[in-house]
């Protein structure tokens, strides 16, 4: 279950950071319409690996729409293998 709570809980903010967690952010209000959230910093990192992978991915497929696909076998080739 999300732990969402409003932003004015941020004047006792030890209590708020201790309810944060890996896995379990919590949704901070403001005037009764999420406006932050509170994360873990490893679940953060993780995060922006994982927009910076999809990132590279939809690079390398608009790469390949404009150039063409080519086989595994013509990939392995290419690399040596």
């Amino acid at each position: 279950m999300p732990n969402i709570l409003p932003v004015s809980d941020l004047r006792n903010y030890k209590t708020v950071l201790n309810q944060v967690t890996y896995g379990n952010p919590v949704y901070l209000t403001k005037n009764g319409r999420g406006d932050y959230a509170i994360v873990d910093m490893k679940e953060l990192d993780e995060l922006r690996a994982l927009k910076t992978l999809f990132h590279e991915l939809e690079k390398g497929e608009a790469s390949a729409r404009k150039d063409g696909w080519i086989s595994l076998e013509d990939a392995e080739k290419r690399l040596g293998l």
